[in-house]
């Protein structure tokens, strides 16, 4: 039985045991996720049931911002989409990106505007999806505006279509940016998906990722409010405040969190299956089987290692707000370009790695997720921008694959 999370009473209880109580939920609902997961995956549905199994322990309103009385820290909030994923990384990567998106207020919106959407966020158990382009170089020309903005007294009517890689048809709240055509200026706007004028796409036959939600949002003129314009994304790398320039690293480093979940989740499985004798070799004394699984828990301890360290990171950047600079943010970035980048290569070889350790049924769940989850993310661009970095201590942020 799921253990949810009370609300209301954080304030008589320490930080610690918030953390404790959060992460023992995380853990009831990574064991429920995982005695179905095989199930799941091959059925391929959207995350209804998934995301209701969520919201009812409590989670959306959990991984919220910190505040008083409300939300998670940036270091227990990775933790908790880490356990989910290591039990359907399909899940983790829905929890993942509502996460990161939670923080869209606060990336770029005024203080006020930004708690009173959290508070309303945990209120109403919220679940935040989207899809946030990084601003581009100041040469890059770049292409015609997918999402675009035309004024209406109040406020604006949204057309044009935009992909979303989890909770399309599930979520409550999509985060997207979109041109305003009348100034050009680009601005970050939440959409409710029930919203008149809005329609849903649903992704089907993914290799992995099944039970995620991919989907096109279609915008046929939806109303947009005031209150539903967060602020403004800027055009270019140079002329982004390093606070907000921490949104696209931020669910980047969510994501590492899912692979290493993926690569976690996959090592286990593998091992019992061993420990169980269904593998092509007995455990015995056989050292060749005992070098192969020292080699990939070295792979994933690394990469953990390294995750971690950007975490911590990421959570002094986040806690420092808008008196960031920009070579923190760049110091950031950099870090956490190489914490995917690792992350990636040690999920992809431990996925593929277990397939010829075990057989049975379901394993080959992990290397799909895995792959699908990197497949948008060269290694060669991350590894120039961080010698980039390394090199001339660049201040711009070390930016993601687009």
């Amino acid at each position: 039985m799921t253990t949810a999370i009370p609300h209301g009473t954080t304030g008589r209880r320490s930080v610690d045991e918030q953390r404790r109580t959060l992460l023992r939920t995380a853990r009831d609902v990574a064991d429920d996720l995982a005695a179905d997961a095989i199930a799941r995956d091959q059925a391929g549905k959207p995350p209804a049931d998934e995301t209701a199994r969520l919201r009812e322990a409590g989670l959306p309103a959990a991984l919220t911002p910190p505040g008083p009385d409300r939300g998670a820290d940036w270091r227990t909030g990775c933790a908790v989409i880490r356990e989910i994923a290591a039990a359907d990384s399909s899940v983790g990567d829905v929890l993942a990106r509502h996460y990161v998106h939670t923080w869209s207020g606060r990336f770029y919106a005024g203080h006020d505007h930004a708690t009173a959407l959290e508070e309303e966020s945990v209120g109403e158990q919220w679940l935040w999806t989207g899809a946030v382009r990084a601003p581009v170089p100041h040469d890059d020309d770049g292409d015609a505006p997918e999402l675009t903005l035309r004024r209406r007294t109040p406020g604006y009517v949204l057309s044009g279509r935009r992909s979303v890689d989890t909770a399309a048809a599930a979520a409550d709240q999509i985060v997207v940016d979109a041109v305003c055509a009348a100034t050009g200026d680009v601005l970050v706007v939440r959409i409710p998906p029930g919203a008149r004028g809005v329609t849903v796409e649903s992704a089907h036959d993914r290799l992995g990722q099944r039970v995620a939600g991919a989907g096109e949002v279609v915008l046929d003129r939806v109303a947009i409010t005031p209150e539903q314009v967060l602020g403004r994304r800027p055009h270019d790398e140079e002329s982004t405040a390093p606070f907000t320039a921490l949104a696209e690293p931020a669910l980047r480093l969510a994501l590492c969190h899912v692979g290493l979940g993926i690569a976690e989740g996959a090592l286990t499985e593998a091992r019992d299956l061993s420990r169980g004798g269904r593998a092509h070799r007995l455990p015995g004394e056989d050292p060749d089987l005992f070098l192969t699984y020292g080699e990939l828990a070295s792979a994933a301890q690394t990469a953990t290692a390294v995750v971690d360290r950007a975490t911590d990171v990421m959570a002094r950047a986040l806690d420092t707000g808008p008196h960031l600079d920009a070579e923190g943010a760049a110091g950031v970035a950099a870090l956490v370009a190489t914490a995917e980048t690792v992350t990636s290569k040690a999920a992809l070889r431990i996925t593929a790695r277990v397939l010829e350790l075990a057989d049975a049924p379901g394993l080959d769940r992990f290397w799909r997720n895995a792959r699908v989850l990197t497949a948008h993310r060269p290694a060669a661009h991350r590894l120039r921008s961080i010698g980039e970095h390394y090199l001339n201590g660049s201040h711009p942020v070390v930016a993601a694959f687009r």
